[in-house]
């Protein structure tokens, strides 16, 4: 008994649940998008690269300093002395350690890269999430999904705004505009929607079949039929 009491509870609630989301207005906007057309995030992702480079270019340098050494130790093995030979291979693990070091530093996981990123990307994350919030409300949604780090089977693009918070970021979205409705239209649930007759059109198209005859009627009748008809309606009334 307690057991379908439990399995009962559960039920009302799943229902309740699924219920509310399907009552909310979801939408969907593309991040990487906005990114590569905001100008401002644009700058601010050549600033990271910048900074990114110059510390590959350092790696490189590393790297050449290991390779020489290696091959001078591989030419010379067998004029040096021991203790030569092992200063060499000393200080070639040493420049190996280093270079090791220097790439944890700045690449492995909350390193110098993280810190970068979160300190040149933060102001724009944030303008482009304000964005997101204006439009949202303004449209009315009560979700908004990220299409680009969750990317969803299959989305009606009518519910993208992804255009809309570009053009609050003050970008021109002429062109992506009119990608939008070339995508829009080029969805066969749009269109299926488009050629679907709504009730009042098939209401009104019944109107008109019913009164047209009626009207061909009245045109048909001559004057003297009319006149006699009337005289008839008199003679009733």
């Amino acid at each position: 008994m307690r057991k379908n009491l439990i399995l009962f509870v559960f039920a009302i609630l799943f229902l309740a649940f699924n219920n509310n989301v399907f009552c909310q207005k979801v939408g969907f906007v593309s991040s990487e998008t906005i990114r590569k057309n905001f100008a401002e995030a644009k700058a601010a992702e050549q600033r990271v690269q910048t900074i990114v480079d110059e510390w590959k270019r350092e790696l490189t340098a590393m790297k050449k300093q290991i390779e020489d050494l290696e091959f001078e130790i591989k030419k010379n093995r067998l004029i040096w002395t021991d203790t030569e030979r092992s200063g060499k291979e000393k200080e070639l693990q040493e420049l190996i350690s280093k270079r090791e070091k220097y790439a944890k530093e700045k690449f492995e996981p909350g390193g110098e890269y993280d810190l970068v990123v979160k300190e040149v990307m933060k102001p724009i994350e944030q303008k482009i999430y304000a964005a997101i919030q204006d439009v949202a409300a303004a449209e009315k949604y009560d979700i908004i999904w990220d299409q680009s780090t969750q990317p969803l089977t299959y989305v009606n693009f009518k519910y993208d705004i992804t255009v809309k918070v570009l053009r609050r970021l003050g970008v021109d979205v002429t062109q992506l505009e009119k990608e939008l409705d070339q995508k829009i239209k080029n969805d066969p649930r749009n269109q299926e929607q488009e050629e679907k007759p709504t009730d009042r059109t098939r209401r009104r198209s019944r109107s008109t079949q019913t009164t047209e005859p009626s009207k061909q009627k009245e045109e048909n009748i001559s004057p003297e039929e009319k006149e006699k008809l009337q005289r008839e309606l008199e003679r009733k009334q």
